[in-house]
């Protein structure tokens, strides 16, 4: 049966169906975040600092092609290599990349399995110079490095993979900080799945430090971390370039101690209420063995609504807040959990699936960039309205709308969705770009 043929629905025979619309897409939002990646500079930049180490001479896909189509591929949720082939000749993915044809699946399969140390640094310093682009639209006024790490699952028996006692699964154990602020995934690092959470997470952090206390010498820095942080070389770190950190103490038996006082007056004030809830804060100066000096630890003993028990919370800290105060902020840690969810189910951070890691540290620098990418436009342009919005809502209402593509001798013309309940949205987004001055080279 030819596809063009006109068909009548049975349940309804005023129904008619034919696959004769025209050439349709149904990512025509995607033109907006062509048109903010090029005002940006991304565009441009990938284009000067990205290059695989490949030998052919002439190649029809380029390198920063291939890079700029899976990025966009992954923003509009077409995570995997194989969608390549069904995006071959959508009319809107190869507008914005200006190619007759988008690469296909062994092309894009070829072009990851060139990547190597060499394209890992090229990632990193692309991500950086396009921090400061961004910082030159909207500086924050200070920076909160938000530091964590995660499980990403493996397939099979990959380089680097092992099984992590914490997550009780296989896979890798990869380090990201984030800026605690705006979610902007400031760096991530792919680890091997073995590795603890502190491990050489001091050297993950200098360079982040280095370069704010360079470029941004008047920034006020923070530093937050959990238990799995708390290792003297990063404390170092941090008094080193001047920025301040609150990260929690795995509770013992000397800690508690120091907080006997509190806990002794957190006894007598519910001796004879055992129901309501009821907190103390205190702090001390403490110095554990691995220690080269006393710091100021603050603590929280809370007797939880209806329980006869006490909870501890301990934070070693160079803030000068108050103690509850200094809870407070690190407690406030609890939001980078949505950044990463959101990396991992809106831009598919786990997708790790080659067998060498540098291919798949790669993978992670890619995905990371997309999600930065997807994270400065919902910041700087995206309307006002929309904002606070996740990725998956944005996608449903802004990114997948329907367009037709209208070809003339010198234009293509891409008619939307007449019904789409978005327009005023669109429009705003599309002129709150035209509106930034990001300061190019």
């Amino acid at each position: 049966m030819a596809i063009l043929n006109t068909i009548s629905l049975e349940s309804n025979k005023q129904i008619k169906i034919n696959f004769n619309g025209g050439d349709l897409s149904s990512d025509g939002g995607m033109l907006l975040i062509k048109e903010f990646a090029a005002r940006v500079g991304l565009t441009r930049l990938v284009k000067k600092l990205f290059k695989t180490n490949d030998h052919t001479a002439c190649r029809r896909h380029t390198d920063p092609d291939n890079l700029m189509q899976i990025i966009y591929q992954i923003i509009a949720a077409y995570f995997e290599d194989d969608c390549a082939d069904e995006l071959t000749n959508d009319p809107v993915l190869t507008a914005i990349l200006g190619k007759e044809k988008l690469a296909s699946q062994p092309t894009l399969s070829r072009f990851w399995n060139r990547m190597d140390e060499d394209t890992l640094s090229q990632l990193e310093a692309i991500t950086e110079r396009m921090r400061e682009l961004v910082y030159s639209v909207q500086k924050p006024e200070h920076m909160l490095f938000d530091l964590d790490s995660t499980l990403l699952n493996t397939y099979g028996s990959q380089e680097g993979e092992g099984f992590n006692f914490h997550y009780q699964a296989h896979g890798y154990h990869p380090l990201l900080c984030y800026d605690g602020l705006t979610g902007d995934l400031l760096k991530a690092e792919l680890r091997d799945g073995t590795k603890y959470c502190s491990n050489d997470a001091d050297q993950f952090m200098i360079p982040l430090l280095k370069e704010y206390r360079e470029k941004y010498s008047s920034m006020p820095l923070f530093l937050r971390g959990d238990s799995g942080f708390a290792a003297p070389k990063l404390y170092s770190a941090c008094e080193d370039n001047d920025c301040k950190y609150a990260i929690r103490l795995k509770q013992n038996a000397t800690l508690i101690r120091y907080a006997a006082d509190a806990d002794e007056a957190l006894y007598r004030a519910t001796r004879n209420n055992q129901i309501d809830y009821a907190v103390e804060y205190g702090e001390f100066e403490y110095q554990a063995g691995s220690w080269s000096h006393p710091r100021r630890v603050v603590f929280k003993i809370e007797k939880p609504y209806n329980q006869m028990i006490h909870l501890y919370t301990f934070v070693v800290t160079t803030m000068s807040m108050e103690p509850y105060q200094v809870i407070q902020f690190y407690c406030g840690r609890g939001k980078m959990e949505n950044f990463i969810k959101e990396g991992k189910s809106g831009f598919d951070f786990s997708s790790v699936s080659s067998h060498s890691k540098v291919v798949n540290a790669n993978r992670l620098q890619v995905h990371a960039l997309a999600y930065n990418l997807f994270n400065w436009f919902r910041r700087l342009v995206l309307s006002a309205n929309m904002r606070k919005q996740r990725i998956d809502t944005i996608r449903l209402k802004l990114l997948k709308v329907a367009a037709k593509a209208v070809r003339s001798a010198r234009y293509i013309v891409f008619k939307l969705c007449s019904s789409c309940p978005y327009k005023y949205e669109f429009y705003e987004t599309l002129s709150n770009i035209r509106q930034l001055q990001p300061r190019l080279e």
